[in-house]
C-alpha cells in the first residue's frame, strides 16, 4: 500500500506541476470543451488573476508531493481547487470529466490515507 501511496502524490504531483505550468506558459494545447458555456466561463477566468492564482498553487502543491514534503498540507490546499474542477467539469463540461475526476479522486485517498494528521484539527 506504500507503493500505491507514493506511485499517486508522485503521479499527482507531475500532473498538477505539468497543467499548472501550463497556465503561465502554455504549451499544451487549448482544451477543447463540449459545451459552449463551459468556454465562456473558462475564457472569463483565464482572462484574470484565478487562473494564473490556480497555476500557481498547482506548481506549489505539485512540487510539495513530488519531493514529500508537507504532504498533508499540500493535499488541504489542492482540497477546493479539486473540488472545483469536479464541480465546473460535471456541470459544464461532464464529457471532459476524466482527469477532473483523477485529481478529485486521487486528492480525496490521499486525504484520507493521510487523516491521523489532520486529527487534531477536529
Amino acid at each position: 500500500m506504500k507503493k500505491l501511496i507514493l506511485a499517486l502524490k508522485i503521479l499527482l504531483g507531475v500532473m498538477l506541476i505539468v497543467f499548472g505550468s501550463n497556465k503561465f506558459i502554455g504549451f499544451l494545447p487549448d482544451f477543447e470543451f463540449a459545451n459552449p458555456e463551459a468556454g465562456i466561463l473558462f475564457g472569463a477566468l483565464a482572462n484574470s488573476y484565478i487562473l494564473k492564482t490556480v497555476g500557481l498553487i498547482e506548481v506549489i502543491v505539485g512540487l510539495l508531493l513530488v519531493t514529500n514534503k508537507a504532504v498533508p498540507f499540500a493535499l488541504i490546499l489542492m482540497a477546493p481547487i479539486s473540488v472545483n474542477i469536479i464541480l465546473f467539469h460535471g456541470t459544464l463540461d461532464p464529457a471532459n470529466i476524466g482527469p477532473g475526476a483523477f485529481v478529485f479522486i486521487v486528492n480525496t485517498f490521499l486525504i484520507y490515507k493521510h487523516w491521523t494528521k489532520y486529527k487534531t484539527l477536529f
